[in-house]
């Protein structure tokens, strides 16, 4: 029912994941109205089922256009955040109720992309911990018939899409990679050095240039190579974090 993009880091490019700009995701996703259930979503037992004969396509529309900007949304409780140490998934699945608190999320676009009766097709782009899942509930609860989702694909994470993305099938025949100097470069403001500062950078030290913004920068030597992340001081910029030596 899930599909998309899920970003894997191999060797040293599982300490660049951190510092990843990945909280911006995007996804398509199908909504059915009319039915309730335990999970928020098709995998999960029906809980009640309610009419939608008198639902418009402009009232879905309306009710959508509440959900873009930042709100605050109450998770799907079969999420993974803990409730007293135990995941919340894990405590529906034992059979126990659960209530979680609201957290501000951004749903920087919400559009319909069709309508088929009682199934929505939506196109979200939002901040990271927004549950998809949770606007279908809200969806249906708003004119009070019920909604859940019935399929779901990650199109984005950050500035890595389906473009680059492979399929296991794929990485099975062909197993292809994203260079890590690639990733830093894509993701970050960079920055080349000359050599004798590239050789400063591969041991950590502190250096004394000026980075052109604020927050983290990829530093590279002047083959290419990706050896360091560092962040603007007073004196000059110093290191975040090394994937060399």
């Amino acid at each position: 029912m899930a599909t998309g993009v899920l970003v894997l880091g191999l060797n040293r490019a599982t300490r660049l994941l951190g510092h990843l700009m990945l909280t911006e995701k995007a996804y398509d996703a199908t909504i059915l109205l009319g039915a309730t259930t335990t999970t928020d979503d098709a995998e999960g037992e029906v809980t009640a089922t309610y009419a939608v004969d008198g639902l418009t396509d402009e009232a879905i529309r309306d009710a959508l256009s509440t959900f873009v900007g930042e709100i605050d949304q109450v998770p799907t409780a079969v999420s993974a955040i803990k409730v007293d140490g135990k995941r919340a998934y894990q405590r529906v699945r034992d059979g126990e109720e659960v209530e979680l608190k609201a957290g501000r999320v951004t749903v920087h676009e919400l559009t319909v992309t069709d309508i088929r009766g009682p199934e929505v097709d939506v196109r979200v782009r939002c901040s990271s911990g927004t549950y998809i899942r949770a606007i279908a509930r809200d969806l249906g609860a708003a004119p009070g018939v019920g909604g859940h989702l019935t399929a779901l694909r990650r199109t984005a994470v950050g500035r890595f899409d389906l473009t680059q993305a492979k399929t296991l099938e794929q990485l099975g025949v062909e197993l292809t990679l994203v260079p890590i100097a690639d990733a830093a470069r894509a993701t970050f403001p960079a920055v080349d050095l000359d050599d004798e500062q590239a050789t400063d950078v591969r041991v950590g030290r502190p250096l004394g240039i000026t980075l052109p913004g604020a927050g983290e920068h990829a530093l590279f030597a002047p083959d290419g190579e990706f050896p360091a992340l560092y962040e603007p001081t007073e004196s000059g910029a110093r290191p975040v974090a090394v994937f060399v030596g």
